[in-house]
């Protein structure tokens, strides 16, 4: 490549990255296939320096107007798995009231779940910039923000470690050590251990399940519990149990892209879905023994009986689907499950949490 060609295609990149304007780019092209350098350029004046900074794909721009910056921002939102993070801070908010057996002073709340989030963010995070390669692959995670090129892993690396020491500083500081400690062991336990597990063992889900469920025990400590009462692991049996209808639902159905990027999750070890099915019914029933046996644990004979009912009544549509699903596998079957699920965990969580503080 010749030295003008060079600066070219230099002033090209810089152009298309911060501002985006073809029609200054143009002219230059026109010159140089006047002296005889080929350089494919079209001239669509349509297009916008939206799309122009989109297909460059620069992980930040020097220009912080516009697309660069607003894309940037839902990116480092998306990075965090904002869905798991708000599930989990709802968790840990029962749990919390639930560890101090009355109200919690708002500002110790409010600092409770920003310390929690920051973790699960930062866990988020480090799991998508593992798996970046594997993400490329399945169509549901290739735009993902790492995956997709948008952000460097570097990068990613920089804000997942930022966002993790953070949320355990600030437990540790404000809530001590037992919150703390948990908050660091799902952190190493989702990121170290369950996300290489995935291309290795289907037992990654139960892994994945017991990661996912202990937040639930950051919030019960936080507030006055301890990590030796029953109560505590019942609520985090709760979380576990549900992860697994929850999670097969999904496996079955993006069985095929699971397979297709190595990983070895149920679904792909046993297509058949019988695997899939028989867990997810067992956490179905799991999750409603763990609930129950809280309904029964602070209440009086009618409210523990009435407690019980409502538990039965609002987790059976879960465990109904889980039924139905091993059953007959199928698609349709699945995405009823998930959604169904969606539906459950907060409702038995409800339940129990209003049965244990009155």
């Amino acid at each position: 490549m010749i030295e003008g060609e060079a600066k070219y295609r230099d002033a090209v990149s810089r152009e298309s990255a911060s501002i985006g304007d073809t029609k200054e780019i143009a002219p230059q092209a026109e010159q140089l296939c006047d002296l005889g350098i080929e350089y494919p350029i079209t001239f669509q004046p349509e297009r916008t320096s939206e799309q122009l900074s989109r297909d460059v794909m620069f992980p930040c721009s020097e220009n912080t107007e516009g697309f660069t910056l607003s894309q940037l921002c839902r990116d480092l939102i998306e990075l965090t798995k904002p869905r798991i993070v708000v599930m989990i801070l709802v968790t840990t908010l029962a749990t919390a009231f639930i560890g101090a057996g009355q109200p919690v002073q708002l500002i110790d709340l409010f600092l409770l779940l920003i310390g929690t989030g920051l973790v699960a963010a930062s866990a988020g995070a480090a799991n998508q910039i593992w798996e970046r390669e594997i993400d490329g692959k399945m169509s549901r995670t290739a735009k993902r923000p790492i995956s997709s090129g948008r952000l460097h892993w570097f990068h990613g690396s920089l804000y997942a470690g930022s966002l993790g020491i953070l949320g355990c500083g600030l437990i540790l500081t404000e809530f001590g050590l037992a919150p703390a400690a948990v908050g660091a062991s799902t952190w190493l336990l989702y990121v170290l251990f369950y996300t290489p597990m995935k291309t290795r063992t289907s037992w990654n889900t139960t892994l994945g399940a017991v990661a996912g469920a202990l937040p639930m025990l950051i919030g019960y400590t936080a507030t006055g519990g301890q990590l030796t009462e029953l109560t505590g692991w019942l609520l985090f049996g709760i979380l576990a149990a549900w992860q697994y209808p929850h999670f097969m639902a999904i496996a079955w159905m993006y069985r095929e892209q699971y397979e297709q990027a190595g990983f070895k999750m149920s679904t792909t070890v046993d297509p058949s879905g019988r695997s899939a099915g028989i867990q997810s019914v067992s956490g179905s029933l799991v999750l409603i023994v763990c609930a129950v046996g809280l309904c029964w644990m602070r209440s009086n004979l009618m409210g523990a009986i009435f407690s019980t009912l409502l538990t039965l009544l609002f987790a059976w549509p879960m465990l109904n689907a889980s039924i139905r699903f091993a059953a007959c596998p199928n698609d349709q079957i699945a995405r009823s499950l998930l959604r169904r699920s969606l539906l459950v965990l907060p409702l038995v969580l409800a339940v129990v949490t209003a049965t244990l503080l009155w």
